[in-house]
């Protein structure tokens, strides 16, 4: 069964259930989301720059996505379509459960479409098609501070921040290439904002990092834990950290496909098989894998 027809599934199911009382429409209280709003519309203004804000209690442990549900609630609509993916799945405990509450408190319609939601809530990835003006991208963030590798102080790193400091960020990199002849950063792969701040793109992979400039989309990253805010407007400039000699990569798929739709142009995820040790690849977006076999078999 695909994604879409299980969760078409569990919204007739939903319906047939009697809603919770007691709690608001998105389940915070008007005064909260207002807060988050403002925090939101202050890190629009100054891209790339962390806005502290009062982080709630969620129904959900922090370091679970907080951040991002916050985010999700201030800002969800009757008329929303809300998408919830997990490291690219739309079928992670993670997911459903944040998809679920979401559905239950807001009663928005959910979907693993890309295109057709409105609102989309994310852990460590970005979905493979391009998104467009209408859409809010919100990246749940447990490490907001880019400076954090090599500078443990929170207070010198605001300091840093405010005097665009990045002396010791640069020399990181630099030694990395010295080290191990290329800079090594997998994910959370630092970025100048607007050429002004240095962001922590979240953990996303090199591979998601173009996606974030000049993008038509809004960006929003929260960190509940950490109780920051920080945004990249659509039409935004977000340039990687590198050297004339040494430049900005992403991860190389080339002679590799996906296993079940056969794609080369997105994000592959290596599967071991325990039993046989065979290595095969899939696509981490899996609602776009599920599209494309579609396509091929309506």
């Amino acid at each position: 069964m695909l994604m879409r027809e299980w969760l078409q599934k569990e919204a007739q199911l939903r319906n047939d259930e009697t809603p919770i009382a007691g709690y608001p429409f998105g389940f915070m209280d008007e005064g909260a989301k207002k807060e988050i709003r403002r925090s939101i519309l202050k890190a629009v203004a100054i891209p790339g720059y962390q806005v502290p804000y009062g982080s709630r209690e969620m129904p959900i442990a922090r370091g679970w996505g907080t951040g991002g549900l916050q985010i999700t609630l201030s800002l969800v609509k009757p008329d929303d379509v809300l998408k919830v993916i997990d490291q690219g799945c739309d079928g992670s405990v993670n997911a459903v459960n944040i998809k679920k509450f979401v559905a239950t408190v807001a009663g928005v319609t959910i979907t693993t479409d890309t295109r057709a939601a409105t609102l989309i809530q994310t852990r460590h990835r970005i979905p493979e098609e391009r998104m467009s003006g209408r859409q809010i991208l919100v990246l749940q963030v447990p490490y907001p501070e880019a400076l954090r590798e090599v500078e443990p102080s929170e207070m010198e790193t605001r300091r840093m921040h405010a005097e665009a400091d990045y002396s010791r960020m640069w020399l990181f990199l630099y030694e990395d290439i010295v080290k191990y002849g290329e800079i090594t950063i997998s994910y959370r792969y630092p970025v100048t904002v607007n050429g002004r701040y240095i962001m922590d793109p979240s953990p996303i992979p090199r591979w998601d990092v173009p996606k974030l400039h000049m993008a038509d989309t809004l960006f929003l990253f929260g960190a509940g834990r950490e109780k920051r805010i920080y945004a990249i407007p659509p039409h935004t400039t977000v340039e990687p950290l590198e050297f004339e000699d040494h430049k900005f990569r992403t991860e190389n798929f080339s002679g590799k496909a996906c296993a079940r739709c056969g794609a080369t142009d997105t994000y592959l995820d290596e599967v071991i098989d325990n039993a046989s040790g065979e290595r095969r690849f899939f696509c981490s977006d899996s609602g776009y894998c599920d599209k494309r076999r579609l396509a091929w078999n309506p």
